[in-house]
């Protein structure tokens, strides 16, 4: 057995409508199930085209423990490839910002540039474009390289 890649990530969100309308309309994915614009049961998928669904929300309500902050073992971030250039990036950057989003911090990773921002559950989630020009293919250890602050 071997990993291809990465399939989808599933979150479970307060309000799964809510959570649908950030993913959908401030982040620009679409939602493929149930409609768009909704989220029937308490879920909601979306999918860039690559695989059937790359990212799942369920609803498990209001009651529901919150992520703790800090130190903590378990997911820290995922990271959506939003475009190419640092243009595009900054383009994002100004939605989010305009939609009211909370912006957690950005660096430069040698290989990306990203934005960190909380979606309306607290889940952390890199915005990201690859640096042109930078060869991780053939130099893994770049993917290592040390963070450097990064003004967008």
């Amino acid at each position: 057995m071997g990993v291809i890649e990465l399939g989808h990530v599933v979150l479970y969100v307060e309000n799964a409508e809510r959570s649908a309308r950030f993913y959908r309309d401030v982040l620009g994915w679409h939602q493929i199930i149930p409609d768009e614009g909704t989220a029937v049961g308490g879920m909601a998928a979306f999918s860039g085209g690559r695989t059937h669904h790359e990212l799942l929300l369920i609803e498990v309500g209001a009651g529901a423990a919150p992520i703790p902050a800090g130190r903590r073992v378990g997911m820290y971030h995922f990271g959506l490839r939003v475009g190419d250039t640092d243009a595009e990036l900054k383009a994002a950057l100004d939605r989010v910002v305009a939609a009211g989003a909370t912006v957690l911090g950005a660096s430069d990773h040698t290989v990306t540039h990203s934005l960190y921002i909380a979606d309306p559950d607290g889940n952390e989630v890199e915005l990201y474009v690859d640096v042109p020009g930078v060869d991780w293919k053939h130099d893994p250890t770049l993917v290592a390289s040390g963070v450097k602050p990064l003004n967008i």
